[in-house]
């Protein structure tokens, strides 16, 4: 009978997956795992180094956001670190989380802005005197890549904003549309076809449009990522040099939108955390209603004040949560198995499937490597 392993190999296994996890999601734009898989094992990991404080190190991942940034592109320091957010899988975390923003606030009345969980990108784009200047992935949350390029082909981004202060960061989430995806994906699997036909391996065909847009955002050519209809909404400030004293966060958007910056016209202002989870709730439901993916809802206390109050901990905001949507699974018909053969001999079987919609996507085959 196998032994399960003492809680220090444990954490050492999961360090050791979760940063090979993280590699995969943020460095090369190629997930090997669903972020439901990604969830647990985060969670079991802070579980155990709760339980086991004595096995504490301050390079572990649930320390850290995301993942270090890789060569292809020159690092950018964040002025203001780009923090990640704690999350809440169900209606007890989430009432849990309310609950101990009452306490750090002994009782203040709290407003709530409810916003969409982008299935994108996390971005900083930086302008000087009203002229953008950079653009940056998140990366680690310290440093991240330099995609200033490619940035700038997003159509709908301002260059210029006229009487603007010395610096302001916008700050947001770049994502590829619903049709978008359909229309790349398209693309890339009639090219398959013909690569088949001519004996050749098939390219890649990303699985969903978080993927589809993060490798597009990371092209070395930026002519290559004007093609691919990325856009942007924007979310918060982040460093200001020269601008206005803010209140709330809700001014804090009215202002990003006087310059044009696009908000995402579902934002909420709520009052309980009753009517945050109907919101939720709501928008679980409504998800593919939207011409975009969303996993889940972002919950934020609205007034500055009061965020500085609750303060951080040592990698998220103690004033948001993300509320995660449950992963979504389809069951469908599997058609036939087919093989590929590549120039070189390089053998790849894949299945057909009966066509069925998840994720985002009308999935009709799957790749069989793994």
């Amino acid at each position: 009978m196998a032994r399960n392993p003492s809680p220090k190999k444990r954490i050492e296994e999961l360090r050791a997956q979760i940063s090979h996890h993280n590699e995969q999601y943020y460095g090369t734009d190629a997930p090997e795992i669903s972020d439901a898989e990604y969830d647990l094992l985060m969670r079991e990991l802070r579980d155990l180094e709760t339980q086991h404080p004595e096995l504490a190190d301050e390079q572990s991942p649930t320390e850290s956001v995301g993942a270090a940034a890789i060569t292809t592109f020159d690092p950018v320091v964040h002025r203001v670190p780009m923090t990640s957010l704690d999350n809440a899988m169900d209606e007890s975390e989430l009432r849990a989380w309310g609950e101990r923003v009452a306490k750090g606030l002994d009782g203040q009345p709290v407003r709530f802005v409810c916003e969409l969980k982008i299935d994108g990108l996390a971005i900083s784009i930086r302008y000087e005197n009203g002229r953008l200047v950079q653009a940056a992935t998140r990366g680690d949350g310290k440093v991240g890549e330099d995609v200033t390029a490619n940035v700038a082909t997003i159509r709908g981004l301002p260059s210029v904003i006229k009487d603007a202060p010395e610096v302001l960061e916008v700050r947001g989430e770049i994502y590829m549309s619903t049709a978008a995806f359909q229309k790349m994906k398209a693309e890339r699997e009639a090219e398959n076809l013909e690569r088949v036909a001519n004996g050749r391996a098939p390219l890649s065909v990303p699985v969903n449009p978080r993927n589809a847009g993060a490798g597009s955002l990371r092209q070395k050519d930026s002519a290559i990522t004007a093609q691919r209809d990325l856009s942007l909404w924007s979310y918060q400030l982040g460093e200001v040099v020269g601008g206005p004293e803010f209140t709330s966060h809700h001014s804090t958007l009215e202002y990003l939108q006087k310059y044009g910056f696009p908000v995402n016209p579902e934002i909420t202002m709520l009052d309980s955390i009753d009517s945050v989870l109907q919101f939720c709730q709501t928008w679980q439901e409504r998800r593919h209603e939207l011409p975009y993916e969303i996993d889940g809802a972002v919950v934020k206390v609205d007034d500055l004040a009061q965020r500085e109050l609750l303060g951080f901990t040592s990698r998220a905001p103690r004033w948001a949560i993300a509320f995660k949507f449950p992963p979504e699974e389809r069951h469908t018909i599997l058609q036939d198995i087919q093989i590929s053969v590549g120039r070189t001999g390089r053998v790849t079987p894949f299945a057909v499937l009966e066509p069925v919609f998840v994720g985002g996507s009308t999935v009709g085959m799957a790749t069989l490597h793994n």
